[in-house]
């Protein structure tokens, strides 16, 4: 079975859920924390993994 899972990411400005990806959970452990684009602000903003 695959370890891959889908996880929310959430802008840390508007706190609204944006992004879905696959995160394999066997290699990665901690949250992750990524520069994107949101929609909502209109801007690149910083989005962490929710749970």
């Amino acid at each position: 079975m695959s370890q891959d899972n889908r996880v929310k990411m959430e802008c840390t400005e508007c706190k609204r859920m944006n992004y879905f990806p696959n995160k394999n959970k066997k290699v990665l452990k901690n949250r992750l924390e990524l520069e994107k684009f949101c929609k909502f602000c209109k801007k690149h903003t910083t989005h962490k993994e929710t749970k």
